[in-house]
């Protein structure tokens, strides 16, 4: 029996950035070495300054080439490049609504492809997409799976594609270390939503778009005033909901109830429970939230502001509900495609006692946006995270004295 050792396969692939602070190294050597390959780190530079990236060529080597793509597969979400100086591999689609086999499955990190020897950005970045090419125009986008097109060319294996991991930058480090460990409801609210003015107050200054995700219990916990003064303080210019937030803040503004209680005194009224129906029904006989708050039918609440104070809105619909109301989209893919368009511009997103909108939104932004989910749930902030929306800064906590708070710390008055 020959003693000699099975022939290994390798490839050399670079990483370069904040890779030691940001843990990307090691996050890239234990990815190799958990799906049983090895390294050799053939060159090694680290940044003098605080701001000077790292760089480093490492040897990856498996025993068979599956394995080995199985492992680069790994580490290009976490920007580590074959040095192979090869274009990104295109396959038409031979489908509507389908991929071709082996397709480039996208994150939500900042990622190029290589077209003709030149690295391309890849717009309307979003995880979970395929990478179609335009060749003329020497473009790439994401592409969500059931908008692709038969003949489009689409990114297809790993070769030419290159991934930027979000680096932690030292600002990140002071000022939201406290925030980034396991959801805990034991984190110092004060000083997190001091910080999150902060963050809010610099996105409408430098021209960004801030996007709430708002669920219903806004409405019942009694919020929805301090929500109405964000909105007419112009820190929210896009709000994603469901047909409850809308329906249960127009019953509010209808009736004095939400889910049929009264909210200045927390009774529950009279017949309450047809509320929400009876004010669906009144806004669908008008014609739309819009034409309510066009012939006075609306005067208050948080659609009233939107519609008063130019916000746009998207309201996704689901199989439970009630109406809907005319503005609601009951066709998944349509809102889904709507919300794409309407997040361009997004720089901070605040989320709000939601679970599902709150995972769909997620799913649907960069990596770059900030992101913060307040809810009274735990599992929330940690189903984001989990679902790789790691950017995302968890506060639990009842929504009612975190947006009074905020508003508070915003120095919003009562206009």
């Amino acid at each position: 029996m020959s003693g000699e050792q099975p022939a290994r396969v390798s490839v050399d692939v670079e990483v370069s950035g904040h890779i030691i602070d940001s843990l990307i190294l090691p996050k890239i050597l234990d990815q190799i070495l958990t799906r049983g390959g090895r390294f050799e780190i053939k060159s090694f530079q680290i940044g003098q300054q605080r701001d000077d990236p790292s760089y480093a060529l490492i040897e990856v080597q498996a025993d068979q080439w599956s394995k080995l793509d199985e492992i680069l597969a790994s580490i290009a979400d976490h920007g580590a490049v074959p040095v192979n100086n090869l274009d990104c591999r295109l396959e038409a689609a031979d489908l509507d609504g389908a991929f071709p086999e082996g397709f480039y499955a996208t994150t939500n990190q900042r990622t190029e492809v290589r077209i003709d020897g030149q690295w391309i950005p890849v717009e309307d970045q979003e995880m979970d997409c395929g990478i179609v090419v335009d060749r003329q125009e020497r473009k790439a986008r994401c592409v969500a799976m059931a908008d692709v097109k038969k003949g489009q060319w689409v990114v297809v294996g790993y070769n030419g594609v290159r991934v930027y991991p979000q680096e932690r930058t030292a600002e990140r480090h002071s000022e939201f270390e406290f925030m980034t460990s396991a959801v805990s409801t034991e984190k110092p609210k004060g000083v997190a939503i001091r910080r999150i003015a902060t963050e809010m107050r610099q996105a409408r200054s430098e021209g960004g778009r801030i996007l709430v995700v708002a669920g219903p219990a806004v409405v019942h916990t009694g919020s929805g005033p301090h929500l109405c003064r964000l909105i007419r303080a112009g820190y929210v210019d896009v709000l994603f909901a469901g047909n409850a937030l809308a329906a249960h803040d127009i019953e509010e503004a209808l009736f004095g109830t939400s889910l049929g209680v009264r909210l200045d005194r927390g009774e529950i009224a009279e017949a309450g429970h047809e509320h929400h129906l009876r004010t669906i029904n009144r806004i669908r006989r008008v014609g739309g939230i819009r034409r309510a708050v066009e012939q006075g039918l609306l005067a208050r609440g948080i659609m009233f502001e939107c519609v008063r104070h130019g916000v746009d809105f998207l309201l996704a619909g689901s199989i439970r509900d009630d109406g809907p109301l005319p503005e609601v989209i009951t066709d998944v893919l349509e809102a889904q495609r709507l919300m794409r368009r309407k997040l361009r511009g997004v720089t901070f997103c605040l989320m709000l006692a939601t679970t599902l909108h709150s995972i769909a939104v997620g799913n649907l932004l960069p990596a770059w946006v900030r992101v913060v989910c307040v809810d009274i749930n735990p599992s929330t902030a940690i189903k984001l995270s989990d679902r790789g929306s790691i950017q995302t800064l968890g506060l639990v906590t009842d929504v009612e004295p975190f947006l009074r708070a905020l508003v508070d710390e915003l120095e919003i008055s009562d206009c």
